[in-house]
């Protein structure tokens, strides 16, 4: 599932449609004047939900950013998600950047959880977790949802994922982590500015 339509998410199409009617409306019975908020409204929902085309590096064994966004933390921490001393990169996601965030590596989808294998992953609070054919494990994970809307995933336990595919719809979430294995090699630091699918955060320890 990785190209429905080439310039916004699937589920921003009926919210387009609506005030796309709704500014034509008010344009034709009110006229242009009144039609400014309407018109707003449509140029903000396009912006959120606009999911772009996004080359994703030749880079072996790199880790791409998940989201568009500024990087916040780069450290290491003993406390990963799989309970083993890991790298942590934590993006601080553009409230207007693009709505589908992009799995960082290419590899399986596994369970966090041994829920049955035909199950949709709930990544608000469990995280992805993606395991690379060099068997290294990458986490991905989302906090601080705007409205209680955390983001869907529509990936399955056992699917296969490229690198830089869209896995979810961030819906407006605030932060998203990456959590890398302890010998890989990261590549930004706190303040850089990085691109969803396109800039690359690290690389995996060479097998």
């Amino acid at each position: 599932m990785d190209r429905r339509n080439p310039l916004v998410a699937s589920e921003g199409i009926p919210f387009l449609i609506a005030l796309a009617i709704l500014t034509a409306a008010v344009v034709h019975y009110w006229g242009l004047l009144y039609a400014f908020v309407p018109a707003a409204f449509l140029i903000y929902f396009f912006l959120i939900f606009r999911d772009p085309r996004r080359v994703v590096p030749a880079v072996p064994l790199g880790v791409v950013s998940p989201a568009d966004g500024v990087v916040t933390a780069v450290g290491v921490t003993d406390k990963g998600v799989l309970d083993r001393e890991c790298h942590r990169i934590v993006i601080r996601v553009n409230s207007l950047g693009t709505y589908t965030a992009r799995c960082p590596i290419e590899g399986k989808i596994m369970d966090l959880h041994s829920e049955p294998p035909d199950r949709l992953i709930n990544n608000g609070t469990n995280g992805l977790w993606v395991r690379t054919d060099e068997n290294d494990d990458v986490i991905l994970q989302f906090s601080g949802h705007r409205f209680g809307l955390a983001p869907i995933a529509y990936l399955r336990y056992g699917e296969r994922v490229g690198q830089g595919q869209r896995c979810a719809f961030l819906r407006l979430t605030r932060r998203a982590e990456v959590q890398l294995p302890i010998a890989s090699r990261v590549l930004v630091k706190e303040g850089q500015r990085v691109t969803a699918g396109a800039d690359v955060l690290a690389k995996l320890p060479h097998p």
